[in-house]
């Protein structure tokens, strides 16, 4: 699979996942600006024919090579990013998993159960990157009881393989050049930005500032009906050069920490 075919997939299902996120995108063309992503990210558990390492997969067959690692001791996760060795303006790719046995009977056993019912040709397909969940229709009851210890593995369990979110690249933007610019433009316009720990989560000092949307409220058919959850978000970057003059090309635990409480729970405003 090529980079295009898997990126252009993707988007699709991100965006049925959060309709907002093509409006946002195409605010930003109305005000004239060019839309490079900074990085895309995705979820996963620590089950190792479902890892970090299966779904970077399609991505080092196209030319993608690890470039950090992150822990997570809050949340319990851990995480590897890879970037193209030769484009770039290709975006980076953040891969994370829920470490599993740092949580209760009940989240193991859970995961455990949907996990085995993946189907090994979807196990072995690069297409596991965008296949969605493999596994039974959840219960809204587990889902919430999942959430209760990690909201991360409830949304895995409900959305399963796909793009958690896209990021805008700050830096490429011209006339909203600033993660300040960028929040009052998507505030004005009536969206919710995620302000667990500030609207704006690192500094230029760290050499990364990042804001997101919350994510947005998706109706899923559960087992004991239809509800309605977060989905996916969008989120802004704007990197910093060092002190070498290089940008800045990692991330920031603390910060990503902080960014992944867009998919928390919330009330939607009427």
């Amino acid at each position: 699979m090529k980079l295009d075919h898997i990126f252009g997939k993707l988007w699709d299902i991100y965006t049925s996942h959060n309709p907002a996120v093509q409006q946002v995108h195409d605010l930003f063309i109305k005000e004239g600006e060019r839309v490079v992503n900074d990085h895309i990210a995705f979820r996963t558990y620590d089950d190792p024919r479902i890892g970090i390492d299966v779904l970077a997969r399609p991505f080092l067959a196209n030319g993608y090579v690890e470039k950090g690692q992150y822990n997570f001791e809050e949340k319990k996760l851990f995480a590897r990013h890879y970037e193209h060795k030769t484009d770039p303006e290709a975006p980076r790719v953040f891969i994370s998993e829920l470490l599993t046995k740092n949580f209760s009977n009940f989240l193991q056993e859970t995961i455990r159960r949907i996990t085995g019912q993946i189907p090994l040709s979807d196990i072995k397909s690069d297409e596991l990157i965008y296949a969605g969940r493999t596994w039974e229709k959840p219960s809204f009851e587990v889902y919430n009881k999942l959430k209760e210890e990690s909201e991360y593995a409830a949304w895995v369990y409900v959305f399963g393989f796909c793009a958690n979110h896209f990021t805008v690249s700050v830096n490429y933007l011209k006339k909203h050049n600033s993660v300040e610019k960028v929040n009052s433009l998507l505030k004005s316009n009536g969206f919710l930005i995620n302000d667990a720990g500030g609207e704006i989560k690192g500094t230029p000092q760290e050499l990364l500032e990042q804001s997101s949307i919350r994510a947005g409220i998706v109706r899923i058919d559960f087992t004991e009906g239809y509800f309605e959850i977060p989905g996916c978000y969008y989120e802004f970057a704007r990197r910093y050069p060092d002190e070498n003059g290089q940008i800045y090309s990692g991330f920031i635990a603390k910060s990503a920490d902080k960014i992944f409480e867009s998919t928390n729970f919330y009330k939607k405003e009427s």
